[in-house]
């Protein structure tokens, strides 16, 4: 969802979230390493390709597409558990983006896929911003026909709710 799938890069999160940081009067630069379809274990495979750039902060956002496809909560945990070892030991701060569960996915499902956000968060001092989809998911006006992917529109929403997190984000040493 961070990458912006079925938007054009100006409508997509990243870009979208430069665009209010400017606005702000915000000096960083954004740089974009999410990959449309990617799961928790395709971002940590390819976790030293991203932190290339060095980056100053990150936006943490993996595990839709695991619960789109039914990974098991378990391997999603770990996944997002090495990531933000990995960036704890580099002294990088994370804003994890949580996620929630399908809830067709069933009791026992949704309550280890929901929990993971917030523990992992706490346990590796990362600020949470809970719902990464909060207001904009399953409202027609607000994503593409597939009910699953924020529209433009959908994301502007997500970048006003979200800039408060990013700015504390950017405060972090």
């Amino acid at each position: 969802m961070l990458a912006g799938y079925g938007l054009s890069q100006n409508d997509a999160f990243m870009a979208q979230l430069q665009t209010a940081l400017d606005a702000q009067n915000i000096d960083v630069r954004v740089i974009n390493a999410s990959v449309s379809g990617d799961t928790s274990g395709d971002g940590l495979e390819r976790l030293d390709w991203a932190l290339a750039d060095t980056p100053d902060a990150v936006i943490l956002g993996l595990g839709a597409n695991d619960m789109l496809q039914g990974i098991s909560p378990d391997l999603v945990r770990k996944n997002l558990s090495q990531i933000l070892a990995t960036l704890d030991t580099k002294k990088v701060p994370v804003l994890l983006a949580g996620m929630m569960a399908n809830r067709a996915l069933g009791h026992d499902y949704v309550t280890k896929f929901d929990a993971i956000y917030p523990d992992l968060a706490e346990q590796y001092g990362a600020i949470l911003y809970p719902f990464y989809l909060d207001g904009v998911a399953l409202d027609p006006a607000l994503n593409q026909p597939d009910l699953r992917h924020p529209n433009a529109a959908g994301v502007n929403k997500i970048v006003a709710a979200i800039l408060p997190y990013v700015a504390r984000l950017l405060e972090r040493p």
